[in-house]
């Protein structure tokens, strides 16, 4: 009963939160456009499959994915998995939390590779290239960015340092690296950057986020337990233009040695 419950909540929450889009699409193509609806029939099918799609979604974020990631973080923060027993020291050893950094790594590269924003991203980025920009390379840039990002982060909650430090000295790589990366890819990494923080991505992190900051001890779970977020939006840029630079190098390189030979 209660999952059934909170299946018809999250499907109202849902049409709600259509509503306005469906709305505003209808009353352009009705009173600005003056072209009518068309295929009136699908596109009602279509917006009832979002809405399913959307609340099975969500429901399935809420009842596992959410829950699982809470639970992987407080497991591998605890002190009985990372001391041996239920004494919790005083202050926190950066270096006792190596497989937490791992884990925070692997689940921010693992979601991110399934994050369908970056799919359409990618997807769109290879048409428009006409095949210069390959999908799964640049989704591989993203998710590499996200999770050294994520790792940092789980680093800068155990050790309780400031957020808006990290985040000014990455805002000045990026600005740096903007100056010299190609010009074609500065628009995309910075669209990378954000594209991360989408359905899938986000639930897992935040939870990971909130679950660390539980157990270390010194940390408060509503000051230290955000921030992975703009990390994993922060260091895509990084990375995207990194490999744009690296590749544009690669092929100045080649240019040279055909040329000399």
């Amino acid at each position: 009963m209660n999952t059934i419950n909170l299946m018809l909540d999250t499907f109202l929450d849902t049409i709600i939160d259509i509503a306005p889009i469906v709305v505003l699409i209808v009353f352009f193509q009705l009173f600005i456009l003056k072209n009518g609806l068309p295929h009136p029939k699908r596109l009602a099918l279509g917006i009832f499959f979002v809405l399913i799609g959307i609340t099975l979604f969500l429901v399935g974020l809420e009842k596992a994915l959410f829950p699982i990631g809470k639970l992987m973080a407080t497991q591998l923060s605890a002190p009985e998995f990372l001391f041996g027993s239920k004494d919790v020291p005083a202050t926190s050893d950066w270096t006792a939390y190596g497989w937490l950094y791992l884990f925070g790594a692997l689940i921010g590269f693992a979601t991110t590779m399934a994050e369908p924003a970056l799919i359409a991203v990618a997807f769109k980025a290879n048409q428009v290239s006409r095949g210069t920009i390959k999908e799964f390379t640049l989704r591989l840039a993203v998710a590499l960015g996200v999770a050294f990002g994520i790792s940092l982060g789980c680093f800068r909650i155990v050790t309780g340092t400031s957020l808006a430090l990290y985040i000014v000295v990455g805002y000045i790589i990026v600005m740096i690296q903007t100056w010299f990366a190609p010009k074609f890819i500065i628009s995309l990494a910075y669209d990378s950057g954000g594209v991360t923080t989408s359905t899938v991505t986000v639930p897992l992190i935040t939870a990971l986020g909130i679950g660390l900051s539980s157990t270390v001890p010194g940390r408060n779970p509503a000051i230290d337990g955000f921030g992975l977020i703009a990390f994993a939006s922060l260091f895509p840029m990084m990375t995207v233009m990194g490999y744009a630079q690296l590749a544009a190098w690669q092929a100045q390189k080649k240019q040279i040695t055909s040329h000399n030979s």
